[in-house]
């Protein structure tokens, strides 16, 4: 129990309930969608709009910095500049995105309403990113 109470002191997690659920949430969720880039990397080279060079590298690059951050956005420290680096990354992958949207055919297995809500859901990921950089979520840079 001592060392899992240690751990805690050291992640300097968020006060409240809510943000610690938040940002472990996120973390859990990028870590996941991580690993998944590298486990079934056929469907997101499949969303790649065709005028993107470079699938497979940016697949599999996209996939490393959400690991990356999902587990930066855990250590204190790196927490601000790992929220930051998701909400960049969530940038940049937001024309795979657009092109779902855009080509439904490509995508028959996927109702054309829940290509269109993850155009929309995206700016609920991006607020929860941009969330874990502000002060309330790092409890050891606010003011005393």
């Amino acid at each position: 129990m001592t060392s899992l109470n240690s751990l805690v002191s050291k992640l300097e997690l968020p006060k409240g309930i809510w943000r610690k659920i938040v940002l472990i949430g996120l973390s859990a969720f990028f870590i996941n969608v991580g690993i998944d880039h590298f486990i079934n990397p056929d469907f997101y080279l499949s969303i790649m709009p065709p005028a993107f060079p470079l699938h497979a590298e940016a697949v599999y690059i996209s996939g490393f910095f959400e690991i990356l951050g999902g587990i930066g956005v855990l250590i204190p420290r790196l927490r601000r500049f790992s929220g930051w680096g998701l909400v960049a990354l969530l940038v940049a992958v937001y024309p795979a995105n657009i092109y779902m949207a855009l080509t439904p055919e490509a995508f028959p297995d996927i109702p054309i309403s829940a290509l269109y809500f993850r155009l929309a859901l995206q700016f609920l990921f991006f607020y929860w990113a941009y969330s874990v950089t502000r002060p309330s979520f790092n409890p050891s840079n606010l003011p005393n």
